[in-house]
């Protein structure tokens, strides 16, 4: 989609105190954007209710089982490795086929394209938990049940309404590239073969139809679910409800019991303190199986260059050393 529209500005300073052209103006695109949002949202809620209601637990063997976590372990990397941590940080360096085959396991993850993705994230990191955030819990700060209202916002409400983050002002260089624009074009294709490829398995495994319904509901739909879920609880919960190692401008958190589902995104106050870092469990306790696969990648020579703060860096931004240093 070109990036030729009308650009609103919003009443937003930088340091610099220039105002930036953060979102765009065209009612085409803002109705989209909330069709796509409405069916996001709806469309594996009211399948996984589906799935659960009409097949029996006992229904529910080892292959939909099987189906269920390998396609979210497999779309989970492609959002915290590739989403996250290699296109919108450049947390590492890889070659053009791995970022290709990241892009579309992100995709596969209908948690919109690539460049819409980056483009929301790293506007969130310019203006966390200020005014222009793209999903902030503290938007009601001050008025009543803004806590309530705000984890409702950060988790579903922000993609419900109509600005549409400008992918030229975050996210020039994916832009001008030309296969990762081919990816990101091509997204709905990607979202209809994480779908495909559970439900073939499926019917092949247990040589019935039955069989590629479960695999589409379970290895698709409800995958997705589960997914869409644990990754905007990133956005919610980890800036309302965790722990600080790190006093950063914002209100991030690690949260435990996050980390595993996420693939160690639930780190999210160390990430928030090393945004580049393609490690964000900086203790040996801290599971990040994100940096794992990275780990993985580099062994065999297919990441390098891989971003990781030392010790020293860590020691300095911890709270203590900050608050002598002033």
């Amino acid at each position: 989609m070109q990036v030729n529209n009308t650009i609103q500005e919003k009443s937003l300073k930088d340091s610099s105190s220039k105002k930036r052209k953060i979102t765009i103006a065209n009612d085409y695109l803002q109705q989209l954007q909330q069709r796509f949002a409405f069916a996001t949202i709806l469309i594996p809620f009211i399948s996984s209710v589906f799935a659960i209601g009409f097949f029996r637990l006992s229904d529910v063997g080892g292959v939909e089982i099987g189906l269920l976590v390998s396609m979210y372990a497999l779309t989970m990397v492609g959002i915290t490795v590739g989403f996250h941590r290699q296109f919108a940080h450049s947390a590492f360096k890889t070659n053009i086929v791995i970022r290709i085959i990241l892009a579309i396991l992100g995709s596969m993850a209908a948690q919109g394209p690539v460049i819409h993705w980056v483009s929301n994230h790293r506007r969130h990191h310019q203006y966390s938990d200020q005014p222009g955030d793209t999903h902030s819990p503290y938007v009601y700060e001050g008025q009543k049940f803004a806590q309530l209202r705000g984890l409702w916002y950060a988790h579903i409400g922000w993609m419900l309404n109509s600005e549409v983050t400008n992918s030229a002002l975050f996210a020039r260089e994916l832009l001008q590239e030309r296969a990762i624009a081919k990816v990101n074009q091509l997204y709905l294709t990607w979202v209809i073969l994480g779908l495909a490829i559970p439900a073939c398995l499926g019917g092949v495994m247990t040589a019935t139809w039955i069989g590629a319904l479960q695999g589409f509901l379970w290895g698709g739909l409800v995958r997705i679910f589960l997914a869409h879920h644990a990754t905007w609880s990133i956005n919610s919960i980890t800036h309302l409800y965790g722990s600080r190692a790190f006093d950063t401008r914002e209100h991030s958190t690690n949260n435990i019991w996050l980390a595993i589902p996420t693939a160690g995104e639930a780190w999210h106050n160390n990430h928030h303190a090393f945004p580049n870092s393609a490690k964000f469990g900086l203790q040996w306790w801290q599971v990040d199986l994100g940096y794992w696969i990275i780990s993985v990648l580099e062994v065999f020579g297919l990441a390098w260059d891989v971003k990781a703060p030392t010790a020293g860096m860590i020691e300095a931004k911890k709270p203590e050393v900050v608050k002598e240093q002033y």
